[in-house]
Formats: structure tokens, sequence, C-alpha cells
């Protein structure tokens, strides 16, 4: 297994967030016939409009590693060092973690031919489609692991778009040193407002830095208060008006932002969400065993103390616990944070 790497320090936002084994607390509850079952551990933090921290839990301040949730502003990254003008479906692809269905396929294809770019030039690794039932489909048809069916092949593809317009070798576009990683690390930096402690590889090769759940949620609300016409701005319109496109048919993170006017949303591996409002209110999730199943409703919980109609949140707030096909409990939020959000 590879050890993170330090960055070299090219820091101007701050100092980076503290490298330690972070202080989880409980977050959700699984209950089943009005026993807790289980229960998941984690960290959440709920940010007022103003930039201050209103609610949090567990431990915000500590290094940890983002995953996809980085996405939206290694894009922003991506738009500061000069990837070309796309179209918002493709602009949001670059955010994204596609399911793989025909449309993601469809816009990562124009990406690389807006730079006159081969499949073959990207180093994303190889795999099946995300979603459940593409990927079913997909295996029916008898294919196999592609580059671009891979989640992050549009954030790989403009990766490449942006090294070919900045006239940078290709080859090597996912090296940490090289000068595309170095300006999306600026962003990421910028963004948050502290510096980067640790340098790694994301599960589909590109460059992966580590910040705080603090500073992730803050970078979250500058998105989502971006002027029109910035950067910031063009990435969060893009995303918000084409929310399959971030995720895919059917999935959590697409359906929320359908449901709440105006939410910018993003969600990562490991237990990892970010989501904020037009006004700055934002909030940030990290489940600390990784298990996705208490994303959302940990999610829909801080949500509501933003002030989001607990009605339209119902559908995210918990997820039935089966018995012979019954439902004979939920997954729900727990402890301070459900108090809170009560």
């Amino acid at each position: 297994m590879s050890q993170p790497t330090t960055l070299p320090s090219h820091r101007t936002a701050g100092e980076p967030p503290v490298v330690r084994e972070p202080a989880h607390v409980p977050l959700a509850h699984v209950v089943r016939a009005g026993l807790v079952e289980g229960i998941h551990h984690g960290s959440v933090v709920v940010l007022a409009a103003d930039g201050s921290v209103q609610f949090q839990a567990g431990d915000i301040e500590a290094a940890f590693y983002p995953r996809s949730a980085l996405k939206p502003l290694q894009a922003v990254g991506l738009l500061r060092a000069g990837l070309p003008s796309l179209d918002d479906p493709a602009l949001a692809l670059v955010a994204a973690s596609h399911s793989g269905e025909e449309r993601h396929l469809a816009a990562a294809r124009r990406i690389l031919a807006t730079g006159q770019l081969a499949e073959g030039a990207l180093r994303n690794v190889p795999d099946l489609p995300y979603g459940p039932a593409v990927r079913e489909e997909w295996i029916r048809r008898g294919l196999g692991p592609t580059r671009l069916a891979q989640n992050c092949s549009g954030k790989h593809a403009a990766m490449l778009l942006t090294a070919r317009t900045r006239g940078w070798d290709l080859d090597d576009y996912l090296d940490h040193g090289h000068p595309l990683q170095r300006e999306l690390a600026a962003t990421v930096e910028d963004l948050t407002g502290q510096g980067i402690a640790h340098v790694t590889v994301d599960g589909c090769g590109a460059p992966l830095f580590s910040v705080s759940l603090h500073g992730l949620t803050r970078s979250a609300a500058r998105l989502a208060t971006a002027a029109p016409g910035t950067d910031e701005g063009r990435l969060a319109q893009a995303m918000r008006e084409h929310p399959q496109m971030v995720s895919g048919s059917g999935r959590d993170v697409a359906r929320l932002v359908r449901a709440v006017p105006g939410l910018l949303a993003k969600d990562g591996f490991e237990g990892v969400q970010i989501a904020a409002l037009p006004d700055g209110r934002a909030v940030g999730v990290k489940i600390a065993d990784g298990g996705d199943r208490a994303r959302m409703p940990v999610t829909a919980a801080a949500l509501a103390l933003c002030g989001v109609d607990p009605e339209v949140l119902a559908p995210f707030a918990a997820t039935p616990v089966l018995g012979g096909g019954v439902q004979v409990g939920t997954l729900h939020a727990a402890g301070a944070l459900a108090r809170q959000a009560s």
C-alpha cells in the first residue's frame, strides 16, 4: 500500500488540518424491532450562511481524504487552469462519479473530442459501470472493464484536455508533481482555506488531497454562493441543472438535488457527503466505517438544521430495515444530531 506523500510547500491558504486519528461519535442507529442493532460513527458539520459553525459532532478539523467529494474543487481547478468551454452536461460530468450510462459516456467522448484526444490517452483504472443496472446490462452484452466506463472518466478526460490546452505532457498527467496537479492542489487550498496535509492516490489513479471536513464544507459553501460567470459559479450551475450527470438515474444525490431547490451536492466513497444551499448554508458528513447506508440519513438530518423542509427530506431521512421481506425497523440519524434536527 502506498504511503501518503507530503505535498511540496506552495501554500498561501493557511495551515493544513491536524494529522491525527479522528475522534468520531455515534451519528446513526440501525434499529430492528425497537432495539439498536448497529451504530455508525462519524463526524458532521453544519455551517450557517455567514460561514460560522452552527453545529458540529465528532472531529471536523482532522485531516481526511474526501475521495470523490473533492471532484467539484478539482473541476474548478481545471477551469482555472484553462479547461476549454464545455456544454453544461459535460462540465457537470467533470465533477461526477457517474453511473456509466450512455449519456455519461457520450459526454466524456465529447470532452476528449474537443482536444482531439483518443480514449487510449486516459490513465484512469478500467472498470465496469458504477450503476448496478447499467453494469448488469454491460455484462449481459459481454462487455468488460473500460477506462471510459469507470466513474471518474469525465474528470480524467478534462484533465487530459486541460493539459493539452496548456501544452503540458499527457503521459504523466496523474503525477502529483505535474503542473496540472500542482494547479489543482492550489485550488483545493484556496477553496478550503487551508493547506493540504498529504497527497496520495485515489482509486481512479489521480492524486488525492487530504483536508479537513470543516475545510471541505467551507469549499462547498463557496461554490454554492459563487457569482454567475465565475469558474465556481459556472460549475455550480452545471451541477445543479444536471444532477443526473454528476451521479446517475435514481441515485440518491441526484434525487436530493432535484428535491431541494438550489442545492449543490456531491458524495464520495468511504461515506463522505457535502451539500450547500445558495445562501451559503452547508453540511459536511463523514461516516467513519466508510459504509454508504448511513450517509444520506445523516445528511438529511444535517440539512434539516439548515432549515430545509423536513417533509422534503423525509424520503432521505431513514432507510428501512427489513425482516422477512417487510420493514421491521429503520436506519436513522441518532445522538445530538437527531436531537437538534427534531
